[in-house]
């Protein structure tokens, strides 16, 4: 009989994008790691720079929860294995609680996160331009899916004590949902963004710590923190099953830095369970990781740091040679970019490391947002068949479609020519960013080509 214990668990959903909730959740999770918990942080949705922010506050890796990309099982699984010896759970939501895949339906959403794990939702809400009015917000949250476990109202941004009197009272007495606190309006309390959103933690470490001990003492002073950890409690077994290892390791260079951080951590798990040790480096200042037999560029901002990518000649031309000998690459969005010829922003053209002809270039305005679910084709040289769920979302384009590249997969749902991921031999990139967990052959496919790859090195 398997061992379980019971530990708190709750999601911070938002009532809409720019509610507050992520400076709100870092300030909980400081909060409780200052009383000596052990916290496991998670973020609903694909977004990959609010993990980084959950991690540089904790100490620990923050992982992805997304029913559409994962499944249900799936979701289940990863919460289950990464909560392992924690006291407790925090997860962060993504957009509004209801905001999903679309309007048809719950899947990808933070309410249906909920339901899925059977963890309860404080819901964060704007009151800054309002105050009565704010009572219909929660009751419409409660009305519009009675199945959905809100059990908390926060409000944010609020003016004064008046103001608080007013947004309490506006709630209704039989209303299910109580309020736990308001936070008043504190310029401390704001975080810096750009157009993919907050500025990551690979950026500006010590302006996220500074930003995160202030809303915990505002979440301290505002908010009722017992009440949160004693309102759910989660069964998790005591011990979960780990992945098995792989025969033989391989070593497989992670690029990671202020320029590229966006990576899901289910992916760089899955593939240290296949047998890979990951050798983590910086495109900006490090040579290419001696002995890796794979090369793994997720995405970031480039274009942000395109002089000090250009300026490390070596690494470049080190890619670029053992790409054209079959190393195994996969990059990702800002790792398509950085494979290409060269990267223009801001009236700059930088040399990049020359695997692909394309140039690429930031444009105005967003160039593509959505989830995607790609089928796989002969010229994937990781998989040959079945399919793969993602998202994509990025400022940048490639000035001309290259002719003369293979695609590895089409889009589905799309346009019939809609096709994705160049390659060249063994390298692929992509402007999706793949969940590895909704298809681990993908995975097990590039490992086995940096097997191949190692021991070709080796004769």
């Amino acid at each position: 009989m398997v061992k379980t214990r019971r530990i708190p668990a709750f999601i911070v959903a938002g009532a809409s994008s720019g509610s507050g909730k992520t400076i709100v959740t870092l300030g909980i999770l400081e909060a409780l790691r200052k009383r000596g918990l052990i916290v496991q942080a998670f973020k609903a949705g694909p977004d990959y720079i609010d993990p980084g922010l959950h991690r540089m506050v904790l100490g620990r890796p923050s992982y992805n929860l997304d029913t559409w990309m994962m499944g249900a099982r799936g979701v289940r699984d990863t919460f289950l294995r990464a909560i392992e010896g924690a006291d407790c759970a925090v997860i962060e939501g993504v957009m509004g609680l209801y905001d999903g895949k679309d309007g048809s339906g719950e899947e990808g959403s933070t309410a249906h996160l909920s339901k899925v794990l059977g963890v309860p939702v404080l819901l964060v809400a704007n009151a800054e331009k309002a105050a009565r009015s704010m009572g219909a917000l929660v009751k419409g949250f409660e009305a519009y899916d009675p199945e959905a476990d809100i059990r908390w109202a926060l409000f944010n941004r609020v003016g004064s004590d008046r103001h608080s009197r007013i947004l309490a009272d506006s709630i209704s007495r039989d209303s299910r949902i109580k309020l736990i606190g308001c936070i008043r309006r504190d310029e401390a309390l704001k975080m810096e963004e750009r157009h993919l959103g907050l500025v990551t933690a690979a950026e500006a470490s010590e302006n996220i710590a500074m930003a995160a001990r202030s809303a915990a003492r505002a979440v301290e002073a505002a908010v009722d923190l017992d009440a949160l950890l004693g309102g759910a409690l989660v069964e998790v077994p005591e011990k979960k099953k780990k992945r098995a290892k792989a025969k033989g390791r391989v070593r497989v260079a992670v690029a990671f830095d202020r320029a590229f951080s966006f990576y899901y951590q289910e992916n760089l798990d899955l593939l240290e369970g296949l047998g890979a040790e990951l050798l983590f480096f910086s495109p900006l200042k490090d040579p290419f990781p001696e002995g890796a037999s794979g090369l793994y560029i997720g995405g970031g901002y480039p274009e942000l740091y395109s002089a000090g990518l250009e300026a490390n000649t070596g690494l470049r031309r080190s890619i670029k040679r053992l790409a054209y000998k079959g190393m195994p690459v996969y990059a990702e969005c800002g790792g398509l970019m950085y494979l290409g010829g060269t990267i223009e922003h801001e009236g700059e053209k930088r040399r990049m490391a020359g695997v692909f002809p394309w140039a690429t270039r930031l444009v105005k305005g967003r160039k593509a947002l959505g989830y995607r679910e790609v089928v796989f084709n002969r010229w994937c040289p990781f998989l040959k068949k079945g399919r793969i769920r993602g998202h994509e979302f990025h400022y940048s384009e490639i000035v001309a479609d290259p002719a003369g590249l293979r695609k590895a997969y089409r889009v589905a749902g799309g346009a019939p020519d809609f096709s994705e991921g160049f390659t060249r031999l063994n390298a692929l990139a992509s402007y999706v960013h793949l969940h590895f967990g909704s298809n681990p052959g993908f995975a097990e496919g590039f490992i086995k080509a940096a097997q191949i790859f190692s021991s070709r090195e080796k004769r």
